[in-house]
């Protein structure tokens, strides 16, 4: 913070922002249509057998052909097909180099053979399928251009009255790419005006948000620039559902240290002359604190490298990452870019030496002082509060179907709502059951034995494994679904010798669910471990470190109460994604934490000069008040922006989150922390003693 020294730490910052810039590269390439799955479960092991299979290698990409009034013309659906088959050749070089005629999917060939499969055709025959294999674990730019390609092919010189519409997992994942496309400039771009937009308002300065501004934001860009190169070296995913909802993470703790930081220099700047003075001041008192705060969020994120999930894993490792870039130029670049410009920054409410902290007589301070007077009314009031709120998650579901995963409805669900009322509804997504080719005759009869499986077919196979098409009645991804697939694992499971294994889209999904329940049980308490013990090391106070991890628990509980009566309400959302309920946790924990960390070290330094633990609270109270508050705004608001994106999980995560910030901001750490404080009173600091320090 010296006169010379604050120049240099600009320079390197700059320097270092531009080598990010430069040689970080783009990330590895992912396949958006790749199983999130441990490789120990189920519908994993089929997959690794499959890729085995000399049919590996495709995946069926589903044409639905729909006559809007009389019978769907065969021969168009024939020639509509071809010209598929031609369109998607350079992108499917594996189905197109086996012609042998084995089916592949969903009642499908390879991609050379397919024209001599004629299309199935629904009873009532206004509807028909093809299959056109595509090459399986396309990158997703590759995926999104082959599934363009084929959807552009079949739909040229239609009859009047017939559409083609195609589905299926390539389908699925070109338009899950499709969300993502831009997504970074979109969720850079919106982050970006929410938080000039309140970091104007908080400050009333026509230039000093930009110094934070810019300082928060190249630090996001250097963070992603650092996911891209992690990519390339690990196995963590930079795939836009990471990318984004760790830019929104950075962006809103970076915005939160930077607020905390500034309010304590421009406090030190009204006691000391020096500017350079004042700054190392207000670091020696915030830094602590933002240290416990970004190091409470870094280990949560962390502690997801324990999930099954590679989804979870991937988030937490560059998360961590991200949260770690974002102290750095928080504690490092922000404070030697605020010393440049002095105190005329803060034009034009320049804080003077001698003048008055207004907030030691403001709203703050007069709702301190409210609360304290009558902590047991206000307490049960607060906590009344936070049960009502709760009740609204008694009926909480989760688990969203693939059609339920998109705000907007896109081509590849309109194909399945038209498959699903035309044929079995499993028919766009067969479960796969691989055993040994010996037992293939008592495997399939036990199969056709199981209540809702209507159609059993060879689909490939070797000498030694046979790969076998289960078509289920049950719409994918529902209830009943993942009743029939655990039915059908039951049942080939006690075939003799067969050595059977059950997956499939539906069997992944189950999987998924099965593998989040296990990541909760286990990252719950984890977190909530992690978060004791900073708070245990910072504040020194058992009780102190139950009462805020108690609080932030309550928060979460009312939050996903009342954001699930929203979505079932108001919002007309499907069940949760299956991991929803654990990130949730997460953000929700971890950065709810650290309003109360601010709060309270504040109350801590008060106390250790001599204050009781109910006058220190209020002073705490008053001076954080306004600085925390429009932190946990912020905060919200840029959470709130996942929902640019029109994927059904980032916007119940943005809702979840955003609103469980304000409850904390607003009522939790402003009304309740107070009112349990004066009433424990000395106690609340046991078994260490501030004032003795």
């Amino acid at each position: 913070m010296g006169p010379r020294v604050k120049w240099l730490v600009v320079v390197v910052a700059v320097l270092v922002s531009a080598a990010a810039f430069a040689f970080a590269g783009e990330p590895k390439a992912v396949s958006t249509t790749a199983a999130s799955l441990p490789d120990s479960a189920e519908a994993a092991q089929v997959s690794a057998l499959r890729a085995q299979l000399p049919s590996s290698g495709v995946t069926p990409a589903i044409v639905v052909y729909k006559s809007a009034s009389g019978t769907v013309d065969t021969s168009a659906v024939e020639a509509s097909r071809d010209r598929g088959i031609a369109a998607v050749k350079e992108w499917a070089p594996t189905a197109s180099a086996t012609a042998s005629g084995a089916p592949t999917g969903a009642g499908g060939d390879s991609a050379a053979g397919a024209s001599a499969i004629p299309p199935q055709v629904s009873q009532d025959k206004t509807t028909a399928l093809v299959i056109i294999p595509l090459e399986a674990d396309l990158p997703d730019e590759a995926n999104s251009e082959a599934v363009d390609a084929l959807r552009t092919a079949v739909r040229e010189g239609l009859p009047e009255g017939l559409t083609a519409t195609v589905t299926g997992g390539p389908a699925f994942g070109a338009d899950i790419g499709a969300v993502f496309d831009g997504a970074d400039i979109k969720l850079l771009g919106a982050t970006a005006g929410v938080v000039a937009i309140l970091l104007l308002i908080t400050y009333r300065s026509p230039w000093l948000w930009l110094v934070p501004l810019t300082v928060v934001g190249t630090g996001d860009q250097v963070a992603s620039k650092a996911l891209s190169a992690l990519s390339r070296v690990s196995e963590v995913r930079a795939d836009g559902a990471v990318t984004g909802i760790t830019s929104v993470l950075v962006f809103g703790a970076g915005t939160n240290y930077a607020l905390l930081i500034i309010a304590r220099y421009r406090e030190e700047l009204r006691r000391t002359e020096d500017r350079h003075e004042a700054m190392r001041a207000a670091l020696g008192s915030a830094a602590p604190a933002v240290l416990a705060s970004g190091g409470t969020v870094i280990l949560a994120l962390l502690s997801l490298g324990f999930a099954k999930d590679p989804f979870a894993q991937s988030l937490g490792y560059a998360g961590a990452m991200g949260i770690a870039i974002a102290l750095a130029y928080a504690l490092l670049v922000l404070p030697a870019a605020m010393v440049l410009f002095g105190r005329r920054l803060f034009w034009p409410f320049v804080p003077r030496v001698g003048t008055d902290d207004p907030s030691h007589a403001g709203v703050w301070r007069r709702l301190g002082d409210a609360v304290t007077r009558r902590p047991v009314v206000v307490g049960l009031a607060s906590v009344v509060t936070l049960a009502i709120l709760a009740l609204g998650g008694l009926n909480l579901s989760v688990g969203q179907s693939p059609n339920e995963q998109f705000l907007d409805k896109p081509e590849a669900v309109v194909g399945q709502e038209q498959l699903a009322s035309a044929f079995p509804a499993g028919t766009s997504q067969p479960t796969i059951v691989i055993a040994k080719a010996s037992a293939t005759d008592a495997v399939t009869t036990a199969a056709k034995g199981v209540e809702g499986v209507q159609q059993v077919r060879a689909s490939g196979g070797d000498d030694d494994l046979v790969e076998l098409s289960v078509v289920l009645d049950a719409s994918p991804g529902t209830t009943q679904a993942f009743d029939q697939v655990r039915a059908l694992r039951t049942a080939v499971h006690d075939v003799p010798d067969a050595q059977a294994l059950v997956g499939g889209p539906d069997a992944e999904a189950l999987d998924s669910r099965t593998t989040a329940d296990r990541d909760r049980l286990l990252l719950f308490p984890l977190i909530l471990g992690i978060v004791v013990v900073v708070l245990l090391l910072l504040l020194r106070s058992v009780v102190a470190a139950l009462v805020l991890v108690a609080t932030v628990v309550a928060t979460y509980v009312a939050s996903m109460g009342a954001s699930w009566f929203a979505f079932q309400n108001l919002l007309d959302y499907p069940p949760l994604a299956v991991t929803t309920p654990l990130l949730a946790f997460l953000f929700l924990v971890a950065l709810g934490v650290d309003y109360n960390i601010f709060l309270t070290t504040r109350a801590r330094e008060e106390a250790a000069g001599g204050s009781h633990a109910r006058e220190s609270i209020v002073t705490a109270l008053a001076v954080t008040g306004g600085v925390i508050t429009s932190a946990g705004i912020l905060l919200a608001a840029v959470f709130a922006v996942l929902g640019v994106l029109p994927l059904v999980q980032l916007a119940q995560i943005g809702v979840i989150v955003g609103f469980g910030v304000l409850l904390d901001t607003l009522l939790v750490r402003s009304v309740l922390v107070p009112a349990v404080v004066s009433l424990l009173g000395e106690k609340f600091w046991w078994p260490s003693h501030p004032a003795d320090r």
